[in-house]
């Protein structure tokens, strides 16, 4: 379908502008696929880079094939296998003139498959090669038979493999990408960074980086492409972090631009509250406090970012804040991520701010009923402090007058979630909104802090409190399971307490409570003249409550529990940690854990319980948590080992899911990513609102909160 004279119009003066359906053979259907990747204009289908590249461009004998690479062969079929011992499968076996034979592997197949798929047929394969116990195969390779001696065509280009949905092939998606590279105008044209900033900071042509990333040439450096330095793939994430840079600046700037409460206050709450602790602030928390103080006394909103270790005390340094809130006059928002954390942040907050005559409420999901209306009615009529998970956001809650909003591990949550707090409590009278701290004991790295929080302000509280010891780690394959709890039954006649931590990768919360289940059963027959609790994510909240309060209380000798106690939970007596399965979580995670001992001035130890044989990414993380208790390395070790999106948590947020950039090997960038996005928002803020819509497009307004 040709375009109307308008779109042709448009086509002249801003191809890149344009709906996808202007582009021939993209009728409705096919731009409402192409829309559920977010390809709604034509420039969003050339920044729709690929995944990966397979290499069609020859022909690989069998005796030449090496398991683990993706390969293309031509061989004849010898003989075809259907079986049905555990589930169907196809089995094909084709040679070719090396005289070795490759297996093709299929688990789905239909009739008119099996039937077409006869001795003496010869095939065209590409697929990655396995090791398997009969020798070499691939399993469901793709394929085409080829009639005859008809020889075999290869590509002319390495064929680029796109990020698709259901319903839309590689084949029409890649025919749909070059008919919109057609259109890539001249590089003036096209090139958004001003040419100085270019030649300044050694920036090769845009549009060449884009042509050549999609469609390499078949000498490109396949090795270069993979691991993303060629330097095409570099031009295009120099810009791709330049625009995240930009969006982040410019949405703290529109945040900037309102107007928060002053929290001076007298500061007399909080020179009782210190005076009435049995500890001492660190001099980091001493610092730290000073920051937010600051911030808070500032008309315009603070965005706050707080990063300390497990057990650095960051809650006390949260509670000082909320009381320069309550002394002006406002309420305080706090919100965990799940029930468990909310409650230990409410004893504490109870704990220290009740005796100071300051209200605390609580408000979560389970709070229902009577007690819910009454609880909402505490909190619009002005609760000093509210503490709670994502109920605090629900419809139906309604602050009086909300100067600070409080939130622990942020990157739990979704972004429109924190959005939406931060919007609970603008005033839309005065035009107020409230000061923001976010609390995390993930500690960022800092290219992530340059990058993933450019619109906040960081703080780290890097010292722990004294008294505290670090926790000695070792890793233990499952074989020695008996000699491990041996060794909890000893620390437990000692008069000492343990955790055994049950992980489980899948999502189901079933499994994790059998695992759970099965693992306090084996303990109970092992350690008879010990009390073992027991908690997971299945139980009702005051039955995990009743085992948490009893294992705090010292009754319970060992704690069973799935990684619900992951985060919130202080018992300075447990000072052993038993992680199963350990090497299926993250460098992240296991450190949280660990956090959980080591809370007192026992000698503390952390096993890493693991089933070999090990592979290469999971023995760098346990010899990681071998090597060190520093929380900010461990950070920086995960980041690399399992990219930003992981180590944010925020996969499932959209917050950053970057399409070629990958923070950990594009680090290097991020300085002259700063000094060319300050040039750009001082000198050039309309081409910055351009990259924007380029990169981003609508999903700008929620790249962060």
């Amino acid at each position: 379908m040709p375009p109307s004279r308008a779109n042709a119009a448009t086509i002249l003066s801003d191809p890149g502008a344009t709906p996808v359906s202007s582009l021939p053979g993209v009728g409705p259907a096919l731009a409402e696929t192409l829309a559920r990747l977010g390809l709604e204009r034509v420039q969003d289908l050339w920044f729709h880079l690929p995944l990966r590249y397979e290499d069609r461009t020859r022909v690989t004998p069998i005796a030449d094939l090496r398991p683990g690479e993706r390969a293309q062969v031509v061989g004849v079929i010898d003989a075809v296998e259907r079986g049905f011992r555990y589930r169907p499968q196809l089995k094909v076996a084709i040679s070719d003139d090396s005289h070795q034979t490759l297996v093709l592997r299929f688990f789905h197949f239909n009739r008119n498959q099996s039937e077409q798929l006869k001795p003496g047929t010869r095939l065209l394969c590409y697929g990655e090669v396995r090791q398997a116990a009969q020798g070499l195969e691939m399993v469901h390779p793709q394929y085409q038979r080829l009639s005859g001696d008809e020889p075999a065509t290869v590509d002319d280009l390495l064929t680029p493999v796109y990020p698709t949905t259901e319903g839309l092939g590689q084949k029409r998606l890649a025919g749909v990408i070059a008919k919109a590279l057609a259109l890539l105008p001249p590089d003036a044209q096209l090139e958004l960074i001003p040419a100085e900033l270019c030649v300044e900071h050694g920036l090769a042509s845009l549009r060449e980086a884009l042509l050549y990333v999609h469609r390499p040439p078949p000498d490109a450096h396949l090795g270069q492409l993979t691991t993303g330095h060629h330097p095409s793939q570099q031009r295009l994430a120099f810009e791709e972090l330049l625009t995240q840079h930009l969006s982040l600046k410019r949405m703290r700037a529109a945040v900037r631009r309102r107007h928060a409460p002053r929290l001076t206050g007298t500061g007399e709450l909080r020179a009782r509250l210190l005076a009435s602790l049995p500890f001492g602030l660190t001099g980091a928390q001493q610092r730290v406090s000073e920051e937010i103080a600051r911030d808070i006394a500032e008309p315009s909103p603070m965005l706050r970012l707080v990063q300390g270790d497990v057990g650095s005390g960051k809650t006390i340094v949260a509670a000082l804040a909320a009381l320069a809130a309550v002394e002006s006059g406002q309420q305080v928002a706090l919100m965990a991520p799940t029930e468990l954390l909310a409650e230990q942040h409410l004893n504490h907050f109870r704990h220290w701010l009740t005796p100071l005559g300051i209200e605390v409420a609580w408000l979560a999901g389970k709070v229902a009923g009577k007690a819910r209306q009454q609880a909402l009615q505490r909190v619009a009529s002005g609760a000093h402090v509210v503490i709670g998970t994502h109920a605090l956001m629900q419809e139906g809650v309604s602050f009086s007058q909300l100067g600070l909003v409080i939130v622990d591990e942020q990157h739990r949550f979704g972004v429109q979630q924190r959005l939406s707090l931060r919007d609970k409590g603008a005033d839309h009278e005065s035009g107020l909104v409230p000061h923001q701290l976010v609390l995390t004991a993930t500690p960022i790295p800092r290219t992530l802090a340059m990058s993933a929080y450019a619109d906040l302000d960081v703080s780290a509280i890097d010292e722990l409190p004294p008294g505290r010891t670090p926790v000695q780690t070792i890793a233990i394959s499952n074989a020695r399971r008996f000699d491990v709890i041996e060794r909890i039954h000893v620390a437990c006649l000692e008069g000492r307490q343990a955790y055994w931590v049950c992980t489980l990768i899948e999502e189901s919360e079933q499994l994790r409570a059998q695992a759970a289940e099965v693992a306090h059963a084996e303990l109970s027959a092992a350690l008879s003249d010990c009390r073992i609790g027991l908690v997971h994510g299945r139980m009702k909240p005051k039955e995990k409550q009743a085992v948490m309060n009893a294992f705090k209380a010292g009754e319970l000798s060992v704690l069973v529990a799935t990684t619900v106690i992951e985060v919130g939970v202080d018992v300075p007596n447990a000072s052993l940690m038993v992680i199963e399965n350990s090497e299926r979580l993250g460098l992240a995670q296991l450190h949280q854990l660990r956090g959980r001992v080591g809370r007192g001035a026992i000698a503390s130890n952390c096993v890493l319980l693991y089933q070999p044989p090990l592979g290469q990414l999971a023995r760098e993380r346990l010899q990681v948590m071998r090597d060190t208790n520093d929380g900010f390395r461990i950070a920086e070790k995960d980041l690399e080992l399992r990219g930003p999106g992981e180590v944010l948590g925020t996969r499932q947020t959209g917050q950053l899911s970057f399409r070629i950039a990958d923070l950990a090997r594009d680090a290097h960038l991020l300085p002259a990513v700063q000094v060319v996005g300050a040039r750009l928002l001082a000198q050039h803020p309309r081409q910055a609102e351009l990259l924007i819509t380029r990169w981003i497009g609508a999903a700008a307004r929620y790249a962060h909160a």
